[in-house]
C-alpha cells in the first residue's frame, strides 16, 4: 500500500495525477502504454488484510506488475516477501515480471540496483523473466520504458506458451 499503484494505473489511463486514497478493493482499466501493448490492469489493494485476495486475481494472468516504493527502505523485506509469495502461485508460473521502483525522484530513493538486490529478483525462478524499471508515477518519468521492456517479455512468454 502506498507504493503508487493507483497513481501509476490512473497516469497511463487518463494521462493525469489523479488525488487517490488507499485501494480497498480494485480498479481495472485497460490501457495501451505502448504500441503493440494492450494491457487490462487491476490494480489490487496493497493492505495487508487485502492480499490474501490477490491469488484470486491470477487466473489467465500473462505478465504481473508489481511496484515498491524505493524510498521506504523499512518495508523493502515485506514488499520482497509478498512479490515471492505471489509469483510461487501456480497461475503465474513463468509469466513475466515488471517491478517499479517507484519515487526515484525523492530524496532517499534506494537505487535501483540496491532494490532489486533488496527484493532478491536474481532468486526467482529461472522461468521468470523479469525487469526492474527506475519511475516516478506522478511525473510519468520511467513509465513507457518499462512497459516497452514488459511488452517485449510478453510477446516472447505468449510465443513460448502457444507452441
Amino acid at each position: 500500500d502506498f507504493e503508487g499503484k493507483t497513481t501509476i494505473t490512473y497516469k497511463l489511463a487518463l494521462n493525469e495525477v489523479v488525488q487517490t486514497i488507499p485501494t480497498i478493493e480494485f480498479n481495472v482499466e485497460t490501457v495501451s502504454p505502448c504500441k503493440g501493448l494492450s494491457l487490462t490492469i487491476w490494480d489490487v489493494g496493497g493492505q495487508e488484510i487485502l492480499r490474501k485476495l490477490w491469488q484470486h486475481y491470477y487466473n489467465n494472468t500473462d505478465g504481473f506488475i508489481y511496484v515498491v516504493d524505493s524510498t521506504d527502505q523499512v518495508r523493502f523485506s515485506e514488499a520482497k516477501e509478498e512479490l515471492h509469495n505471489a509469483l510461487e502461485h501456480d497461475a503465474l508460473r513463468r509469466v513475466p515480471v515488471l517491478v517499479f521502483a517507484n519515487k526515484q525522484d525523492m530524496p532517499y530513493a534506494v537505487p535501483v540496483s540496491k532494490l532489486a538486490d533488496a527484493l532478491e529478483l536474481n532468486k526467482l525462478d529461472r522461468d521468470h523473466k523479469w525487469h526492474i524499471q527506475s519511475c516516478c508515477a506522478v511525473t510519468g518519468d520511467g513509465l513507457m520504458e518499462g512497459f516497452e521492456v514488459f511488452a517485449s517479455m510478453m510477446k516472447e512468454y505468449k510465443q513460448v506458451n502457444a507452441k
